[in-house]
Parts: structure tokens; C-alpha cells; sequence
């Protein structure tokens, strides 16, 4: 999903941070970017000034962290050699339990003898997820997506095939964490920060405002040039996370207007109350098509892709797709807007219900 762009203002234009290097946004908060091996070709993270309250020592905290793989961690060792001024990182914090943002997180806390900030529900599901899978491969991800219409042959052997794919880039989770919560307010460095939690993306997405600063850390909650991914997925085939995910951005209408976003993916940005608007009205277009669909013929999750996807999807983006299929298909579903059926091959299949 593309934003109306004349809404949207990016004050450093089309400057980006080279590998290794950060950019300065505003007084002790600085960008940087590292790739990762996919069309989503990267993820930002930032470093933000410290000050430990106790001892008095000056340093950084980083927030999010990269996927596990030996081109991220030499891209941080740089960023240690040319950006932290001597200073150590004092804490790591992570807005989510996806594998680019907490993926070497155990390795840049046993760098640098620092803790852990998460919320106890990411925490707890990336322990789980880095011991297993969840969601995104194995044996009980392919069936489920079977159950939702992906009935080829190969990409649900595929899918049956990366069993290993969380446990791949999050590899270990640190052993001890401190706790995030909706509304805590955290001093790092001169400035406090807010904790805003979202859901429906991940379980307990942890989002930061500054309000002196005037800028938003908004993770995957707000992105400026797509939207969001919020899927169903096998450990949980009943889910409805849309719902959560659209009541977690609208009251993010509640900041300031002119804030500076901080996106995971995409630059910068100013135009945060016009961003929730367009992804608002994105998904009442999806909801619609879905409806519009199911009223013609009886749809599968996997029938819906392409009314929802007007691309060619590869494998890692399909097992997204179906999931982000699932969860507006469960939405309309839970709202009694649709009626579900399990067919005789085991496959769900949803039409309009009576009532429409």
C-alpha cells in the first residue's frame, strides 16, 4: 500500500545512513539501518543517548537490533568503532518479538553487559519461538495454511520444510529482561519516553514517544509506505488481531500531529495523524473486497490472495500474506459478517452471511 505522498513529509529527503554509520535526528537520537534477506531489504534501529541513574555513567541505548547473521553483527561493530563516542551501550531495548528486532539481542547484551527492556508477552513468546516455531513454518503451520485453501504441493512442503525459520534468526533470547508496559514513562538520557502498546502486529509491541523531542519510535505499528502485517497464525487459528491492531493506531491519534515518526522500515517521517487515517481506510477497502468476494463464490484465505495482493508473492511473502488473509477473514467472520464452513477436504471456506 502506497500513501497519498503529498500527506506525508520526509525532512531528510531521500538521505539515508551508510552501513556502519548513523544519522542525527535530533538532539541525542540518532538512525541507522542494517540489511536483512529479504524484499523488506532492511530495518532501521536507533541509538539514543544514556545515562545510567544509579552509577551516573554516560552511553547509549539501542533500541531494536537486527536479525542473527555475521553481516549484522560486523555492521554493529562498526557502528561501536565510529558512533558511540567512547561510551558503552547501557541497555537494549525492543519494541517486538520479530526476528529483526530481537534477533541479536542476546549477543548485544552479553557485548556489553546490558539489559534487556522488552514487554513480558514478547518476551515469553520469542523464549518459545527461538525453542520451536511459531506461525511461520513446520509441520502445524503447513496444515493450518492447508486448512486455509494453500493446497500446493510444493509450497506447503516448503512451508512444512522451514521449521527452523524463527529459531534461525533469534537463534537465543537473553536470559533476563526488565519489564515495558502501556504508559511507563522510561528517562534515558535527558529526556522521558512513553511507552505506547499496540497489538495485532505482535503480542505486546511496545511503541516510544517523546514528547519534548516531539518524536514517535513507532516500530511496525505506523509504517509510511506499507502497511503493517497482522496475520493468524497456527498456534492461535481463532485469532482476530485486525481489530486490536486498528484500536492500537487510532489512539495514537492522541499525539501531537506535527510529531517525527521513527518507522522500522522506511524513512522518517512527518504527517502521523494523516499515515493512520490512510491505514484505516486501507483495511475498511480490504474489508470490503473480502465482502464483495465472498458474496460472488465461497473464498478460501488462498483463493482471497490475489483480490488482496495485486503482486507476485515468493514463499516468505505468501506465508505472510496468508496470514494477513486469515485475519481479515476471521474480522469479518467474529463481526457476523461472514459465515465459515469447513469443507469435507478439511478446507475453511467463508461466504456471506444471511444477515448481509
Amino acid at each position: 500500500m502506497k500513501p497519498d505522498e503529498s500527506q506525508l513529509h520526509y525532512p531528510l529527503a531521500e538521505q539515508l545512513p551508510p552501513l556502519g554509520s548513523t544519522l542525527e535526528l535530533a538532539p541525542g537520537v540518532r538512525w541507522l539501518r542494517m540489511p536483512l534477506p529479504f524484499a523488506l531489504d532492511h530495518i532501521n534501529l536507533w541509538l539514543l543517548r544514556d545515562r545510567d541513574p544509579e552509577s551516573g555513567r554516560e552511553g547509549w541505548a539501542i533500541v531494536d537490533c537486527g536479525i542473527t547473521n555475521d553481516a549484522t553483527r560486523a555492521a554493529w561493530e562498526q557502528v561501536f568503532e565510529r558512533e558511540l563516542q567512547g561510551l558503552p551501550v547501557l541497555r537494549v531495548i525492543v519494541t517486538h518479538m520479530h526476528p529483526d528486532h530481537i534477533g541479536l539481542a542476546h549477543w548485544l547484551t552479553e557485548r556489553w553487559g546490558a539489559r534487556l527492556w522488552i514487554s513480558a508477552t514478547d518476551f515469553n513468546a520469542a523464549r518459545l519461538a527461538s525453542q520451536s516455531t511459531t506461525g511461520f513454518g513446520g509441520e502445524s503451520a503447513a496444515a493450518f495454511m492447508a486448512s486455509h485453501g494453500l493446497t500446493d504441493p510444493e509450497a506447503v512442503e516448503k512451508v512444512r520444510r522451514r521449521s527452523n525459520y524463527y529459531a534461525s534468526m533469534v537463534p537465543q533470547v537473553p536470559a533476563r529482561f526488565r519489564r515495558l508496559m502501556e504508559g511507563d514513562v522510561l528517562r534515558i538520557g535527558a529526556h522521558d519516553w512513553t511507552c505506547h502498546a499496540g497489538h495485532g502486529h505482535a503480542p505486546e509491541h511496545i511503541s516510544l514517544h517523546c514528547r519534548a523531542l516531539r518524536v514517535l519510535i513507532s516500530g511496525d505499528m505506523v509504517l509510511p509506505r506499507i502497511s503493517t502485517n497482522v496475520s493468524v497464525i497456527d498456534l492461535e487459528p481463532e485469532g482476530n488481531p485486525l481489530p486490536l491492531y486498528l484500536a492500537s493506531i487510532a489512539r495514537m491519534r492522541e499525539l501531537p500531529a506535527d510529531t517525527l515518526v521513527l518507522p522500522s522500515h522506511g524513512k522518517p517521517f512527518r504527517g502521523l495523524h494523516a499515515r493512520i487515517e490512510q491505514l484505516i481506510a486501507h483495511h475498511d477497502e480490504r474489508f470490503d473486497a473480502v465482502l464483495e468476494a465472498c458474496a460472488r463464490e465461497p473464498q478460501t484465505a488462498a483463493s482471497l490472495l490475489p483480490v488482496l495482493f495485486h503482486r507476485p508473492l515468493d514463499l516468505h511473502q505468501t506465508t505472510f500474506a496468508m496470514g494477513e488473509s486469515i485475519a481479515h477473514l476471521n474480522a469479518l467472520w467474529q463481526r457476523g459478517q461472514l459465515k465459515r464452513e469447513l469443507g469435507a477436504d478439511g478446507v475453511y471456506r467463508f461466504t456471506l452471511a444471511q444477515t448481509q
